[in-house]
């Protein structure tokens, strides 16, 4: 089919604008629906924060209790009642003068180095620990035959240097010194008005 110069100058100049048209067009690029968003710094502290302190545990009153309570309370402790060992002894033990005669005859004992009056006044089997070790002794004849490494010189310092005004009590019995001396005692009779006393622990 043959065109005429009429059609043909129009279709040549209209033909570039076809071909844009029909062409197809550059997409622009798809967006990662799934990609995370742009990174962020992050959120400066403020500055009127306080920081808090470290935690602590609370202190625990039991453990001032167990330390008085054994034979190795401080030395200190006897102090606590000091002029009212008395009053403490007869309301924690009862027979305060039981412990007393004791106390003033072990005094008196150790004093005159009597080891035959000191033997009487322990309990067997009696225990006692020394730089030596820990170990019991089975009655007053292995007492006598052993006295000085039983009552050694702290041991024998620190019975003559308490005064029974000042002795410690507690359910554990009386105390002489910082533990070295402990003297305890069994009822005699139901009410406890009277008692057995003795020395029960020897220590350095």
């Amino acid at each position: 089919m043959r065109l005429t110069r009429r059609f043909s100058l129009p279709l040549l100049l209209a033909s570039p604008l076809l071909l844009a048209a029909c062409s197809p067009s550059t997409a622009p690029p798809a967006v990662d629906e799934a990609a995370p968003p742009p990174m962020t710094g992050a959120a400066p502290a403020r500055p009127d924060t306080p920081t808090p302190p470290p935690m602590t545990a609370a202190p625990d009153d039991r453990t001032a209790s167990a330390v008085e309570s054994g034979p190795n309370a401080p030395a200190d402790a006897a102090a606590q009642d000091a002029g009212q060992a008395r009053t403490r002894i007869e309301r924690v033990l009862g027979d305060a003068d039981s412990y007393e005669r004791v106390f003033k005859a072990l005094q008196q004992g150790v004093a005159s180095e009597d080891r035959a009056a000191v033997a009487t006044l322990m309990r067997y089997p009696l225990r006692v620990e020394t730089a030596a070790g820990k170990r019991e002794i089975a009655d007053a004849a292995a007492f006598q035959r052993d006295y000085a490494q039983i009552i050694t010189t702290p041991v024998a310092q620190a019975i003559a240097a308490q005064s029974f005004d000042t002795v410690f009590a507690n359910q554990q019995g009386v105390m002489i010194g910082s533990g070295q001396v402990w003297l305890n005692g069994t009822c005699v009779d139901q009410a406890c008005s009277r008692s057995d006393v003795k020395v029960v622990t020897i220590q350095e």
